[in-house]
Formats: structure tokens, C-alpha cells, sequence
């Protein structure tokens, strides 16, 4: 049998994020071009979300890889994309126009069984740790959570 006192507390989002390699944040500004987001992509080979943030860094919201290719590539689709939502797509011209408001995100002191509960129940697999201010101060994928679950005694 086990004691409860003998299982470890659970990970922090602040010791999983300081175990993590560093890498460049994948944010983009608001007002960053489709040219910008393609380079922001490029250059965060790890992730396949970009974090748009207003002129404070507080997270205004995402654009997936998805939505991008399907407006850059808008002509390979076929047509079960509506008209309507493929012109609203074609117009777009900035990040704070492709980008999908409702995010879904963690803070540096959630436990990491928390966090990786929400990702699961929101089907999501990438996640923005924001400050108290909303301000995007690191990310974390789901590799980072299996890893995690692989290494960490008590964990998941």
C-alpha cells in the first residue's frame, strides 16, 4: 500500500517551463503580414501555433498552421469552405485578422496534471503560459507534457 505522504506534489508550470530547452516564442504582433507570419512559422520549428499579442505582449489570440495554409492556399480547397468565410479569409491582411480569438492558456503556478487535463479537454496541443498581465512569457506542446509524464516520479 501507499502512503499519500510518500507521492510527490505535482509539477508546477514554472519547473516544467525552467526544465524545457530554450526556444524562441512563437508570438507575431497584431499587425504583423501574412509574409511576417510565414517567417514566425519558419523560425518556430517546434510549434505549429503563433501567439498574436497586442503592443503590451498580452495575448490578443492564435493562428494555427491550419488556418494559414488555408488562407495562402486558398485555391488548392475545394469549395466545402464557404464562400462567405473564404472571402472573410482572402481579405485578411494582418494577424489580428486571421487569428482565432478564444485561446486556451496556463499560468506558471498551475500544477501540470492541470494543465494537461485542459489541453486533453480542449483537444488542444499547445498552450500559452501567460502572466498575471496576460502577457505570453512562455509555451508549452504536448511533447513537453509526454516528456514530462515519461520522466517525472508521480506525475500523470
Amino acid at each position: 500500500m501507499v502512503d499519500a505522504s510518500d507521492k510527490k506534489p505535482p509539477m508546477s508550470v514554472a519547473d516544467l517551463v525552467q526544465r524545457t530547452e530554450a526556444r524562441p516564442l512563437p508570438v507575431i504582433a497584431e499587425q504583423s503580414t501574412v509574409e511576417e507570419i510565414i517567417a514566425a512559422f519558419a523560425n518556430s520549428a517546434h510549434t505549429r501555433l503563433l501567439y498574436v499579442v497586442d503592443d503590451e505582449g498580452c495575448l490578443g489570440g492564435v493562428i494555427s498552421l491550419g488556418r494559414l495554409e488555408r488562407h495562402v492556399l486558398h485555391a488548392y480547397h475545394e469549395p466545402k469552405i464557404h464562400a462567405r468565410h473564404l472571402m472573410n479569409m482572402i481579405s485578411s491582411e494582418t494577424a489580428s485578422h486571421l487569428m482565432q480569438k478564444e485561446t486556451v492558456s496556463a499560468s506558471m503556478d498551475e500544477d501540470v496534471n492541470t494543465v494537461l487535463q485542459r489541453m486533453i479537454s480542449n483537444n488542444v496541443k499547445e498552450i500559452a503560459v501567460l502572466d498575471q498581465s496576460r502577457r505570453v512569457i512562455a509555451d508549452l506542446t504536448l511533447v513537453d507534457l509526454l516528456k514530462y509524464c515519461k520522466i517525472y516520479e508521480g506525475g500523470c
